[in-house]
């Protein structure tokens, strides 16, 4: 029985994706729940796994294939995983999933076809070029047709079947750039999917909202001595650090009661005022931020809040991380300070209204009761959305955080 392997339902308003790589060969064997192939969409890579054990029999869509949910990807031959070694050395077990994957050629070259698409091999073939030559820009090193078309061999190597093209070589010059030097200097690198929607969105955010942001700097000696104090304890009691980020948190969901239109969302011409606080917290990732969210924030402590983030920035490093934990974020907050930023201006994470920019603490000399002393300072930066939020309300908004990062105790007393 063959059992068919198709894209999943995605997320909310997520309808195609890119597949990434097959983690599988047609003709391999498959566990039942084993990846099969990795898809990337717009928030998160996502595995399909096997429905059923089996061999897979054929793959439908390629690497680096756009594909729509519900679309076929391949087959698994269900039932078969015991019989897959007798079935290969058959001489009609696996001919015609193989055509499928595989160009029928030689055996050097099956490594790198494996990795090209019918375009690239269709360019290669036209050039006597080896796939196996050619390091892919594409989604895990998938060969794309551009790769074959800029691939230079190695001086002294021209290709072996190259009788009538060796006149194409006057054509290096169309290689000169504008600046007048060849390309060896310069790589082209394909934007993975996720980054081509990080940069749509940044583009979209300044484009539709009325983005504005204000600044204020917070002394961080108050939360400092109350984490040095309380740190050992903490870690005993809890399994898990006490950091920075659960008291921007709660500062920031104190902050939102405090002006719940900075929580609010514009449909049209209303505006949607949240009675909830789902706080996306960016964690720095390979193709860009990432914004899992911790849901419910109000109702959660110092150590559940610390122990959500590790669990969710280890599911990013893992890229493990589902596409519900990125969904619906009310307010978002981005940590530049572990970068080493001093100070930046966030853009907004539509169709949120309110992002927070935390930055380096750095000792800096201040003014206290007419004294000029050293302390930890912070700038912290608000981005806002001018058609729904006040300058006098973001001011408002900055300093209430100010207020409560600078008397920690208060969020504890105030819950």
């Amino acid at each position: 029985m063959s059992i068919e392997i198709r894209v999943p339902s995605l997320g909310e308003s997520i309808v195609d994706a890119t597949i990434v790589q097959w983690l599988k060969k047609p003709g391999e064997q498959v566990d039942r729940n084993e990846p099969v192939v990795e898809l990337e969409t717009d928030k998160v890579n996502v595995e399909v796994p096997a429905e059923q054990a089996g061999v897979l029999e054929s793959i439908s869509r390629n690497e680096g294939d756009t594909v729509e949910v519900g679309e076929l990807l391949g087959v698994i031959l269900e039932g078969a995983a015991a019989e897959a070694p007798e079935a290969a050395e058959g001489p009609a077990a696996e001919p015609a999933p193989q055509a499928e994957a595989e160009p029928a050629e030689a055996e050097p070259v099956a490594a790198g076809a494996r990795r090209a698409g019918p375009e690239a091999r269709r360019l290669a073939g036209e050039r006597s070029i080896n796939l196996d030559d050619i390091s892919g820009t594409g989604p895990g090193g998938r060969i794309m047709p551009q790769d074959v078309v800029q691939f230079q061999p190695p001086a002294g190597e021209a290709p072996a079947r190259e009788a009538a093209p060796t006149a194409p070589a006057p054509s290096a010059p169309a290689e000169i750039g504008p600046n007048g030097r060849g390309d060896e200097r310069e790589e082209r690198v394909r934007l993975s999917r996720r980054r081509q929607t990080i940069a749509r969105r940044l583009v979209e955010a300044q484009q539709t909202a009325a983005m504005l942001t204000t600044f204020n700097e917070v002394d961080m000696t108050a939360v400092m001595d109350l984490r040095a104090r309380r740190r050992d304890d903490f870690e005993e009691r809890h399994g898990v650090r006490l950091g920075y980020m659960s008291f921007f948190t709660k500062a920031v969901v104190g902050a939102l009661k405090a002006h719940p239109e900075v929580n609010g969302e514009l449909d049209g011409d209303e505006l949607v005022l949240k009675h909830y606080y789902d706080i996306g917290i960016a964690v720095g990732a390979e193709e860009g931020l990432v914004v899992p969210v911790i849901r419910d924030a109000d109702r959660k402590s110092f150590a559940e809040i610390e122990r959500e983030i590790r669990e969710l920035a280890g599911k990013v490093r893992d890229k493990t991380l589902d596409i519900s934990e990125l969904m619906g974020g009310t307010f978002t907050i981005t940590n530049g300070g572990i970068y080493g930023s001093l100070l930046s201006t966030p853009i907004l994470n539509t169709p949120q209204v309110g992002i927070l920019g935390m930055h380096k603490i750095e000792e800096r000399p201040v003014v206290v009761d007419g004294a000029v002393v050293v302390r930890p300072m912070m700038y912290i930066a608000l981005s806002y959305d001018h058609r729904v939020v006040d300058g006098q309300g973001a001011v408002q908004f900055l300093v209430k955080i100010k207020e409560l990062i600078e008397d920690p105790e208060t969020m504890l007393l105030e819950g």
